[in-house]
């Protein structure tokens, strides 16, 4: 055989090795289209949005009115009046206001409640004296802080951001300390028979057992930040004069008998709260990657 066969043989070969070993990568954009999970989703909504329409429109098409969904706007309505504000800087404010009120609430809480939560957790002293108080104050609504709030501090941003921190710091703590009681013993007494330290038992075991639950109750709390920072936004006015913050836009666009505008704030609310906890998610993966052959 001559030379160039050979070396055109030895070419084809590493070529079709290469072919075999290299993996199949697509990109994630890709994937998430070609996923089932994401088409199903954008039927539901389009399914929905459908229903929605027809049901605003029933009234007008054969004169019987939908309960309930009947009396709110459809959907082509509502995408007009977004339409109209969605150039205007009040509108962008507002959102700019509420999601610097819910990521302050929502951090320090989070700064506060994951060591207060893992306290808890390890040491029985600490949770001895401090949990009965903990376990008094949980069940108040956070709204029913928000006029004591007023009172508390002297600004009204302060006041909302309380409030905000209030409604995830609690959620944060219990599930944090759920998480680290949920961790079998036998690995801590594994590790403490080979040697290991306190610190090491809280490094290498206590805290990645915790993070899954560190991650869940943050998600969580992520929600109820939302509803409470809008909630104090309608009842305190916003706190501010050129622009309240979602709540207050919904507020005011109520007042001023716009349902549309309404239905526009609460939109803005839920794809808000699905950035947010989207973040939280991504998050998630890089903190804790063994996750993600599940």
């Amino acid at each position: 055989m001559s030379e160039s066969a050979q070396n055109t043989m030895t070419h084809s070969e590493s070529h079709k090795r290469g072919d075999s070993s290299a993996p199949k990568k697509s990109s994630k954009l890709f994937k998430a289209l070609s996923s089932r999970t994401f088409w199903r989703g954008v039927i539901s909504l389009i399914g929905f949005v459908i229903f929605w329409e027809i049901c605003s429109r029933m009234k007008q098409w054969t004169g019987v009115e939908v309960p309930w969904i009947g009396k709110v706007p459809p959907p082509t309505q509502v995408l007009l009046a977004w339409t109209e504000i969605f150039w205007l800087p009040g509108y962008w404010e507002s959102w700019y206001l509420s999601t610097g009120r819910v990521f302050a609430g929502f951090i320090a809480a989070m700064v506060l409640g994951i060591p207060f939560g893992l306290c808890l957790a390890v040491n029985r002293y600490f949770h001895d004296i401090f949990f009965p108080p903990f376990e008094v104050l949980r069940p108040i609504p956070p709204l029913a802080w928000v006029p004591a709030s007023i009172v508390f501090w002297p600004t009204t941003e302060l006041s909302i951001a309380f409030v905000t921190f209030l409604g995830a710091f609690f959620t944060i703590v219990i599930n944090v300390l759920g998480g680290a009681r949920s961790i079998d013993i036998r690995y801590l007494r594994a590790a403490q028979s080979m040697g290991a330290t306190q610190w090491d038992l809280f490094r290498k075991i206590i805290l990645p057992g915790t993070l899954p639950s560190i991650f869940t109750g943050a998600a969580v709390g992520m929600g109820i930040t939302w509803e409470v920072v809008l909630a104090g936004e309608m009842i305190s006015g916003g706190g501010q004069q050129g622009g309240g913050g979602l709540g207050f836009f919904i507020w005011s666009s109520y007042m001023g008998g716009t349902v549309a505008q309404v239905i526009v704030g609460m939109i803005s609310i839920g794809i808000a709260g699905y950035l947010s906890s989207s973040l939280i998610r991504y998050i998630g993966s890089i903190a804790m990657p063994w996750r993600r052959l599940f």
